[in-house]
Formats: structure tokens, C-alpha cells, sequence
């Protein structure tokens, strides 16, 4: 039975599935974790959201219309960003001479044949990788409550808002991937970003990128909610509630559960290293798995469970006098 226990785990560990996730975890951490959003909040979110007890059927709406509209503007946005970036670490990756310099290279191997196997260089890299996420943050809030009108009217079959503004979409133009490659080049031959780097290397840094990007996103869409004449006022409350409670709840649960699971975690790696010694891409999948970890944490937390407390609570709010947010003055445009 152990025998049959340790081909059955070695050929989990061997999947050529499992792998390419990883390297493409390591690879665009920021479209992984936008991919995971998008395939969570399309179903389980507004299923979750939908079995919170004793909420507004219209809050409910409301909520689950802001999770697939932000999900698909996260989606689009980081896809935007994230592919030529990827791709232009990717050519440091393979050949850092041509765009760093020696000294950086020196300083950043930590004593590494690769310099890609290096802890400071992998904290560089994925600094701008998921970094991402906290650029397009913003303009996802801003595009989430742009779009929630049109699931509205799709899903919900909301009435259709006429208004003389025309929505202008942020547009993104790709510099080539050669010219970016030279641009991060020199970002990291900044001693300040070498020192960064070595100083950290051993942090819990994806965790920390993940959680301020929730913090700036919710944060933009709070602002663009209360200032947004295409939600109705009575409607605003519950959904910035619900917003703030969401992500408050996820990231103090997100830290205690990957604390929780670091000794899984670790034992996992030491498995997946064991099964695949002398394998080549190892040192990428085992990055990989350090991004994808928190990433899937937050992930079911904030998609599964925190839906069905956050919209309950949210709802309670709305109906607290106590509680009530400012309605903004002279907003004369019709509203959903």
C-alpha cells in the first residue's frame, strides 16, 4: 500500500499540468492570480453571495454584479500589461548580460550558478511581475463600476441608464518587448533596488504585493462607487460595505492561513523536489509554487467563504441609520 501511496503522489508530482501552472505562476504571477479571479468570481462568488441569509435580494444583485464585472476588467487589464512584461523578463532571464550590467549580475546571484535561481533576483523580478496588479488596480475599480450597469441590465435585467458621457477606457500601447527588457534592465542595476532585494529576499512578499493591491483596488472602487451617478443612491451603501468588509476579512484571514499552512507548504516543495530531481525548470516550478500559494489562499477565502459573511454583514449596515454614507449633492442623472 505505500508503495502503490508513493508512485500514486510521484505521479501527481510528475504532472505536466501541475508543472506548467507553476512556471506560469512564476513566469506572470499577476495574470495567474487574475486568472484564478476570473474563473472563481464568474460562479462561486455570486453563488456565495446569493446563499448569504436574510440580504436584499437587490444588495445581492448589486454584489454579485460588481464581482464579475471587476473580475473580467482585472482579467483584460492585467493581460494587457502583463504579457509583454513577462516576456520581457523573460529575455534577462535567458541572457542578463546583454541587459544587466556585471556588477548587478554579481550582486544579485547570491552565490547561484543561475541567476534566475537567485532568492534577490527572483524578489526583483517578481516585484514588477506582480506588480501588475497594483498598476491596474485603479483603472480596474474605475472599470468595475463602469461595467456593472451593463451586468446589471444583462444578467439582472435592470433597466438601461441613458447618459450623454461617453465612457473612455484606458488604452495601453506596448513599447516592444526589446525596449522594456533595457527599461527593467536598469531599474534593477539600481544599487537601491539590489540592496531592496537582498534585504528581503527571505519576506513573505507575495502576500504583501496581494494585499495591497486588494487594499488600493477596493479603495479606488469605494471612491468610484460614492462618486458614480449610474448606481443609485440607495444601493451605494451595501456595496461599499460589502467591499470594505470583504477585503478587511480576506487579508487578516489570508495571513493567518498561509502562516497556518508554511510547514504544508514546505513539505510539499520538499516532495515536489524529490520526485522531480535533476528536472529542468525545478527552481522556476518551485517559485512557482511559493506565488501560487498565497495567490489560491486569498483567492478561496475571498471567493468562497468571505461572500457569504460580507454581503450578510453588509446588508445589516445598510440598514443601520447610524452607519448611513453622505449622498452626494446635486446628482441629477438618472440612476439603475
Amino acid at each position: 500500500m505505500k508503495v502503490n501511496s508513493d508512485i500514486s503522489f510521484k505521479g501527481f508530482y510528475n504532472n505536466k499540468a501541475l508543472k506548467k501552472g507553476l512556471e506560469f505562476a512564476a513566469d506572470n504571477g499577476a495574470l495567474f492570480a487574475a486568472s484564478a479571479t476570473l474563473a472563481l468570481s464568474a460562479v462561486v462568488r455570486p453563488a456565495s453571495i446569493w446563499l448569504a441569509p436574510h440580504t436584499d435580494k437587490e444588495n445581492k444583485k448589486f454584489a454579485c454584479a460588481k464581482s464579475i464585472s471587476s473580475s473580467g476588467a482585472g482579467f483584460l487589464l492585467t493581460l494587457a500589461l502583463s504579457l509583454p512584461l513577462s516576456k520581457a523578463i523573460k529575455k534577462i532571464d535567458t541572457n542578463p548580460r546583454r541587459y544587466l550590467k556585471p556588477d548587478t549580475i554579481k550582486n544579485l546571484k547570491d552565490k547561484n550558478e543561475k541567476l534566475e535561481n537567485s532568492k534577490s533576483y527572483t524578489l526583483a523580478t517578481q516585484l514588477f511581475k506582480l506588480g501588475v496588479g497594483l498598476v491596474v488596480a485603479a483603472p480596474k475599480a474605475i472599470l468595475t463600476c463602469a461595467g456593472m450597469p451593463f451586468i446589471l441590465q444583462k444578467i439582472f435585467h435592470k433597466p438601461k441608464v441613458s447618459n450623454n458621457r461617453e465612457s473612455k477606457n484606458p488604452t495601453f500601447k506596448g513599447k516592444g518587448e526589446e525596449k522594456l527588457a533595457k527599461g527593467v534592465g536598469k531599474i534593477l542595476d539600481n544599487k537601491g533596488m539590489q540592496k531592496f532585494s537582498k534585504k528581503y529576499k527571505d519576506s513573505n512578499f507575495p502576500m504583501h504585493i496581494i494585499a495591497g493591491t486588494d487594499i488600493i483596488n477596493t479603495a479606488a472602487f469605494i471612491h468610484e462607487t460614492y462618486r458614480s451617478e449610474k448606481i443609485e443612491e440607495t444601493r451605494k451603501k451595501a456595496l461599499i460595505y460589502n467591499a470594505g468588509i470583504s477585503t478587511a476579512l480576506s487579508i487578516i484571514s489570508g495571513y493567518i492561513f498561509d502562516r497556518l499552512l508554511d510547514k504544508p507548504a514546505e513539505k510539499f516543495i520538499e516532495n515536489f523536489k524529490k520526485a522531480n530531481r535533476g528536472m529542468p525548470n525545478l527552481e522556476k516550478q518551485v517559485e512557482g509554487i511559493k506565488i501560487a500559494k498565497p495567490i489560491l489562499i486569498v483567492g478561496g477565502i475571498y471567493y468562497m467563504i468571505i461572500p457569504f459573511i460580507s454581503t450578510f454583514l453588509a446588508d445589516i449596515a445598510d440598514h443601520n441609520p447610524k452607519l448611513d454614507i453622505p449622498h452626494k449633492k446635486n446628482n441629477k442623472c438618472k440612476q439603475i
